[in-house]
């Protein structure tokens, strides 16, 4: 059984054959999956695809990229939407993203620090979304986790092993994409090995980033087995072990969610 905890079902890529990638998922044995919010304007859909799938979830947030859109958003609006429907199991994905500068960093700080505070009141794990913002992501959790706790993940972690040293450090999880089954991608492979057993969960981030033997594709639920593959031969042992244990940490963290 395995667990994709970080797909975006709401997006055009999906809108001809849903039904039948989630069919696909199914019948590879992915029993959760959870379509991650990126703008508040799509949230009804997402919850809409939510409603009509069992065994798919949402969260409510908003991408670095689209912080410009709500430059203004507060922790009570978020919380209020993170309390206004039964599937939404998580905050996010916020975070910093300076690679593409699509959103201004004064923008992106603000909302990063409202969903940790939404966080800080919700206890809803946060999904962080970091890209060329290792030290600034790091100073922002250590900073807010200092106000109060809160539950958070380093989604499509491909970042240093020093990053993900100091996200484990700060009681965060991993969670590993498709690159982790990528031929060059060593510092990813380090961390996949490093990370303790009970920290790290599995993704596609799909479209995106497919995992060999299908990247290059359009990628899908169905295809975080091969995530799994990938760590099981990285760490060692059975993928089905690597299924196991991710989805038992994914329901640690995620515990709004009913377990298969």
């Amino acid at each position: 059984m395995y667990i994709d905890s970080h797909c975006h079902l709401d997006f055009p890529d999906f809108s001809d054959d849903r039904d039948e990638v989630i069919a696909s998922a199914r019948a590879a044995g992915v029993a959760r999956m959870v379509t991650i919010s990126t703008r508040l304007p799509e949230l009804g859909k997402i919850l809409a695809i939510s409603d009509r799938y069992p065994e798919v979830y949402a969260t409510v947030g908003i991408h670095p990229h689209n912080a410009d859109d709500d430059p203004d958003i507060t922790s009570e609006q978020i919380i209020r939407l993170a309390n206004s429907h039964a599937k939404l199991v998580g905050l996010g994905e916020s975070g910093l993203d300076f690679f593409y500068k699509h959103s201004q960093p004064v923008n992106q700080y603000a909302s990063f620090r409202a969903h940790c505070a939404a966080a800080r009141a919700t206890q809803l794990p946060l999904v962080i979304h970091s890209r060329d913002a290792e030290v600034e992501t790091i100073a922002v959790i250590t900073e807010e986790l200092a106000i109060g706790k809160f539950p958070f993940l380093i989604h499509c972690f491909s970042g240093s092993v020093a990053f993900a040293q100091q996200a484990l450090s700060l009681g965060g999880y991993l969670s590993f994409s498709g690159i982790v089954s990528f031929k060059n991608a060593t510092e990813i492979h380090a961390a996949a090995l490093m990370v303790p057993e009970d920290r790290y969960l599995i993704e596609t981030d799909s479209p995106y980033l497919a995992p060999v033997p299908n990247r290059g594709k359009r990628n899908e639920p169905s295809f975080v087995v091969h995530t799994a593959a990938a760590i099981a031969k990285i760490r060692g042992g059975a993928v089905e072990a690597i299924g196991a244990q991710s989805t038992a940490n994914f329901l640690r963290l995620f515990n709004r969610v009913a377990a298969p």
